[in-house]
């Protein structure tokens, strides 16, 4: 035999170099929260604005040749979950025309994300290639109350693709940052979190970035007369349908230099390499052969490598198979083969006695052992365990084996509540860790299932009861073929339930809730619905988590209520309770004028929730659109920026929930350099010059308070100055001006009130 050392480095034979198959990228989608919470700020900036930027700047760098495709929420409409869009359909070249829509969105609506990943999802099945969402989202789930569910069940449904969730700027917000990361764990994505711009671009770039490497898979097939006496190589898009080569294969792959990178014996060979150049050597023991190629390995090239071997001419092994007499239906036993010759390929399987050759059930291939385990089937009877080559099927060796029937018992309460979790225990030989205990209605068919609970080589398990009462039957059931091996009959009935709430709760406020009953799952949950609506609906939630008392949020209307307790399994409605929701009484009390850009203090009382913010919005904006705000935490003051274009204004109480307007008081905003007066009638020239001396006047009554005339530069606290002037009776003063340019303000104080009575802006000029 030619050492496969030596053949490394030989010359290149006549194989044939492999045809560089395109292969298609796999498709992304964008999927960018556009809800009205993105109107918040970062150091000053507009969420949505920062992600206008940094998107813009990511989709300008993705490969043209990979399809891109863009869907947003919350976008067109205020307080539906179904607003929701596919704007851009996966295809090349859409950079532009994505960068162009981010650029024009306009956020209001609700937070649907788990709804929008399943829309991307859906909108790349038609993709037979894995594909990727990125979903970049500021806030909490306010649609779905279980993403984690939602994201399994794509994945269950089959529908392949990966999911990258970025938090943006959600830090301290941990069911937020809880249900985004589970959305990633179950697609197999991953969870990051951006608090700024520059973190924002580089998660972003982090999870578009391609690859630096990939997996190949490297398989020598058995060819026909048709390719001649060498080994010919090939690059399909998919693996090839042909017979795989008997006996030991080896592999080695070098770099061009003939420095080896990666060795292996198996086949199909699967790996992981860096996107290059590489010489590919296989080395076939059955046929004492090797065979050699080049092959270019990227990003978009095909995955699949063949080496075609001419056909073997030499006799089919002999063998052997051995197995118990009897086992045991649904069990798993061990078989035991020899023979020379055999491939890793072949296989062992047990059939009926009278089956034909060729046929099989459960199997296992020899992969170079002597050794393997089958499963028995699930009906008791007289069955053959053979052994067969995987080309062609033949049957090289075969034993009998008599499948028989055990002693298998399954027991339960005779009686649980609906929707509780309840203990099943169970004796029986040769039960497989895949058979499992199911509770169905009595009557039910057999092989019927609901919950379950698999055997896992215990002897006791969980279920969870029907939501619905009534005669139900707990039964063993073989996982090969849903045979029922036990039964026993279970009692479901209701349960003494009770739920409490305040009878009056103020709109958006958070309130207690309490509740007691035997058998409640972690998982039901306490919510509050409109009076009237169908059983089953479902809004702010609170799951049970073996507590006794939770938290629920009112909505931002006013009305009847019912604070309802339901079971997770159905929705099942066990408990109810009315809630009258009333109107708050919040005020809010700030300057009537301000100069643009300047700070100014607003107050207000009668706060609701911590959640809740103050936003400043031009005259006539609709409810619930703002560009910017504050949440009130807290406080029941804070200081605010005006907006840097005068003009008239509103600033607004908003519950952070349903983003109703509770209380609102109207702001001018003048222009940065306009005089302002509060009664004081203080007269001052707009300009001067650095030095001068200049008369100030004020028509304001003299009084018994203490007040001042003040000057101080333009951006100093109110009550700080460079100069100061005692008021008394006279009803005007001289102040010689500071010798440095720049903007200056009059003003005049009344310390006993500390209060501003008026203002005026003078400007030292050069």
């Amino acid at each position: 035999m030619r050492s496969l050392v030596t053949a490394g480095f030989i010359a290149l034979t006549s194989a044939l170099a492999p045809a560089a198959l395109a292969q298609e990228r796999p498709s992304t989608i964008l999927v960018l929260d556009a809800s009205g919470s993105m109107w918040g700020q970062i150091d000053g900036v507009n969420k949505i604005t920062i992600a206008r930027d940094v998107v813009g700047d990511i989709v300008s760098d993705f490969p043209v040749d990979q399809n891109l495709g863009f869907v947003t929420y919350g976008h067109r409409e205020r307080g539906q979950c179904a607003d929701i869009e596919t704007l851009v359909e996966p295809a090349h070249g859409t950079a532009a025309e994505i960068a162009g829509i981010v650029e024009g969105l306009n956020p209001r609506g609700m937070t649907p994300m788990t709804d929008a990943v399943i829309t991307a999802a859906q909108a790349l099945r038609h993709t037979e290639q894995a594909a990727t969402v990125i979903l970049v989202s500021d806030g909490i789930e306010t649609c779905n109350p279980d993403p984690c569910a939602a994201a399994r069940a794509l994945e269950e449904a089959g529908v392949d693709f990966t999911a990258h969730v970025i938090g943006f700027d959600v830090r301290g917000e941990a069911d937020a940052l809880l249900q985004m990361q589970c959305i990633a764990e179950e697609t197999g994505g991953r969870f990051l979190t951006a608090d700024n711009a520059q973190e924002l671009n580089e998660a972003l770039r982090e999870v578009t970035a391609a690859p630096a490497s990939g997996s190949f898979t490297f398989t020598a097939n058995l060819g026909g007369e048709e390719i001649g006496d060498e080994t010919v190589w090939e690059r399909p898009a998919a693996p090839l349908e042909l017979p795989l080569l008997s006996g030991e294969v080896i592999w080695e792959i070098s770099d061009t230099s003939f420095n080896m990178v990666q060795t292996g014996t198996a086949n199909p060979f699967i790996t992981d390499l860096p996107f290059g150049d590489y010489i590919v050597t296989v080395h076939s023991t059955a046929q004492d052969d090797f065979s050699q190629t080049e092959a270019s390995l990227a990003l978009d090239s095909a995955r699949n490598v063949h080496a075609i071997f001419p056909p073997i001419t030499s006799q089919q092994p002999t063998a052997q198979v051995f197995g118990p007499a009897q086992t045991l239906v649904g069990s798993a036993f061990t078989v035991s083969w020899e023979g020379e010759g055999l491939a890793p390929r072949d296989y062992v399987t047990i059939v009926p006695a009278d089956a034909e050759d060729g046929a099989y059930a459960d199997y296992d291939r020899l992969e170079d052992r002597t050794e393997g385990e089958l499963r028995a089937p699930a009906e008791p009877g007289l069955y053959e365990v053979r052994l067969q080559l995987d080309a062609g099927d033949r049957v090289l060796a075969r034993t009998p084996v008599e499948v028989v029937d055990s002693e298998v018992t399954v027991s339960a309460p005779a009686q649980v509540v609906v929707g509780s979790a309840f203990p099943v225990t169970w004796q029986g030989e040769g039960l497989h860790p895949r058979d499992y205990v199911t509770i169905v209605p009595a009557g039910s068919a057999d092989g019927t299932y609901a919950d379950y609970d698999r055997m896992q080589g215990r002897s006791e398990g969980e279920l969870r009861a029907p939501a619905e009462p009534g005669l139900y039957e707990v039964r063993l059931q073989l996982d090969v073929g849903d045979r029922v091996l036990a039964r026993t009959p279970v009692e479901v009935v209701d349960a003494e339930v009770t739920v409490s709430a305040p009878a009056q709760v103020v709109v958006g406020s958070a309130f207690p809730v309490t509740w007691q009953g035997e058998g409640l799952h972690p998982r039901d949950y306490v919510t509050i619905v409109p009076a009237g609506s169908a059983d089953g609906t479902y809004a702010d939630y609170d799951r049970m988590q073996g507590r006794s008392e939770g938290e629920l949020r009112a909505p931002a209307e006013p009305g009847l209520y019912e604070v309802r307790l339901q079971l997770d399994a159905g929705d099942r409605v066990l408990a109810r309770t009315p809630v009258e929701v009333m109107d708050g009484d919040v005020s809010l009390d700030g300057p009537d004028r301000a100069r643009a850009g300047a700070e100014i203090t607003l107050s207000w009382t009668g706060a609701i929730h911590p959640r809740d913010y103050i936003a400043i919005v031009p005259g006539g904006t609709p409810d619930g659109e703002q560009s910017g705000y504050r949440r009130i935490q807290d406080e029941d003051q804070a200081t605010f920026t005006a907006p840097a274009e005068p003009g008239a204004y509103e600033i607004r109480y908003h519950l952070d929930r349903g983003d109703r307007v509770m209380a609102r008081r109207p702001l001018e905003v003048l222009a940065a350099d306009a005089p302002i007066d509060e009664g004081a009638g203080l007269m001052v020239p707009g300009t001067a010059r650095p030095g001068d001396i200049v008369t100030v006047s004020w028509t304001i009554e003299a009084g018994d308070a203490d007040r001042r005339v003040a000057l101080a530069r333009a951006d100093a606290p109110d009550f700080t100055w460079i100069t100061v002037h005692r008021v008394g009776d006279e009803t005007e003063t001289v102040i010689k001006l500071p010798d440095e340019p720049g903007q200056y303000e009059v003003r005049f104080l009344d310390l006993q009130s500390q209060s501003v009575l008026g203002r005026a802006m003078i400007t030292l000029g050069e």
